[in-house]
């Protein structure tokens, strides 16, 4: 085939992909999407043959890596016995998923009801606590991002959630929690601050009306902002306290992405209900889970558990996900996580030495943000919370230039987002923040470059 015919073919599948189809956040006219042919472990190749390296893992989604075949044969064999039964009949893949998944999960949390994606996992899990508790009011944080069906992008604290404002779903109260790179009084102060405040929504909204607080593992959408070491403890208390539900949203934290199986075992908690999908099948295949508690669970032993979806527990998606669960454990991913997190961050402050407009780095296990700003002294940042078109003219540069260097990577308001598979090598790192770096240069340009006025 002539370089002629690919190009030709690449820009006829952009063509139709743009005539026919809609895409996510963004405007119809002018989309530059890269037009994938293969992709195999880090990287992405479109019809020219350009090798693109995947530094935030899709959408922080494609934890074992592009391509692996051994999702394809368990995928293939599961559909040579049988694809799909109703929920009410069972498979063998339906149960070994369930019990790998108890096995994996802490505490008493062994009862799984499969979900279609993150979204389905969350609106069944705030569902199911409402209808546990008798209560109605759902507690969640400003800054987050918890999907974008109505129920759960009025949980959320994104802004995507305005444009929908005058339909979003009732009884959700959002609690604001400070990032401590912006907290002027210290870390200690910033944990009680955080803690009283929440206690004073708590008492304000009335204990007995809340069924749940809805909280990230780890925090990623809004800028991988870090709990007050302390926190996750201490809401866990005031939940227990309260007979309020604590329910851990681990769809994008969970499956390695931070160093352990879920985000909120680096703070040495056990919630009542896990709410997971991307990791837990990669994108191989649309799934989720909701990890319910046995305690939660026995409520409905004699009576109906009022929650049901036509693909639930889908043979194919379980073949997929119980396959991605062997790799991690058969790869060590989680152990690489650890390992290839601590060296991204030596080798991000390496970068905050040649780069002034590099103002601080949020990184937990392969869950990172770079966030950029105008100056490091007041922390201005080079495009605002919920940034306008106009605002965004550095970031949309940089971003273009990450695009053009050979890098698909999620770059949102001043944050770039470094979450690469968790196969990822050394070099493969520094082969991305090189990228980066001549990225970052860009930004440097607005930068302040003098110590006296806040630069490197």
């Amino acid at each position: 085939m002539s370089q002629t015919q690919t190009l030709s073919e690449a820009q006829e599948i952009i063509q139709d992909s743009q005539d026919y189809t809609l895409f996510s956040w963004s405007k119809q006219k002018g989309t530059n999407p890269i037009a994938v042919k293969h992709a195999e472990g880090v990287y992405l190749y479109d019809y020219d043959g350009n090798r693109i390296i995947d530094f935030s893992s899709g959408l922080i989604n494609m934890n074992i890596g592009h391509g692996n075949q051994r999702i394809t044969e368990a995928v293939v064999k599961q559909m040579q016995e049988v694809a799909y039964v109703t929920p009410s009949c069972v498979t063998k893949v339906r149960a070994d998923l369930g019990k790998k998944l108890a096995e994996i999960c802490p505490g008493d949390l062994n009862k799984s009801f499969f979900t279609l994606c993150g979204a389905t996992s969350i609106e069944n899990g705030i569902k199911l606590a409402r209808l546990y508790t008798g209560r109605h009011k759902i507690l969640t944080r400003y800054q987050s991002y918890h999907g974008a069906t109505m129920g759960v992008i009025s949980a959320g604290g994104d802004p995507r959630k305005l444009p929908v404002d005058a339909q979003q779903a009732p009884n959700f109260v959002h609690f604001d929690l400070p990032n401590l790179y912006r907290w002027e009084y210290g870390e200690e102060n910033l944990l009680k601050e955080s803690v009283a405040s929440l206690e004073r929504v708590i008492a304000y909204e009335g204990p007995g009306n809340i069924a749940a607080i809805l909280l990230e593992g780890e925090s990623g959408t809004s800028g991988c902002l870090q709990y007050p070491k302390g926190y996750l403890k201490a809401v866990r208390e005031i939940t227990k306290k309260h007979g309020i539900l604590m329910i851990m949203d681990e769809v994008m934290s969970g499956f390695g992405r931070t160093g352990q199986w879920f985000g909120f075992q680096n703070h040495d908690i056990v919630p009542d209900m896990i709410a997971m999908a991307k990791g837990l099948t990669c994108g191989y295949l649309p799934f989720g889970c909701l990890q319910v508690s046995d305690t939660i669970a026995a409520k409905y032993d004699d009576a109906m558990l009022p929650l049901g979806l036509t693909y639930s527990a889908h043979a194919v998606c379980c073949a997929a996900a119980l396959e991605t669960l062997k790799i991690y454990e058969e790869d060590g991913l989680l152990e690489n996580a650890n390992a290839m997190g601590r060296y991204m961050e030596q080798q991000v402050e390496k970068l905050k030495e040649i780069h002034p407009s590099i103002g601080d780095f949020r990184n937990t296990g392969l869950l990172g943000c770079i966030e950029l700003v105008k100056n490091r002294t007041t922390k201005e940042p080079m495009a605002p919370f919920n940034a306008k078109p106009d605002e965004m003219v550095v970031m949309n540069k940089v971003a273009a230039k990450i695009k053009e260097l050979g890098m698909y990577t999620f770059v949102r308001w001043n944050f770039i987002f470094v979450a690469p598979p968790l196969i990822v090598t050394k070099e493969q790192i520094d082969e991305g923040l090189a990228i980066i770096s001549e990225a970052i240069k860009i930004a440097d340009e607005q930068a302040s470059p003098n110590p006296s006025k806040g630069g490197a």
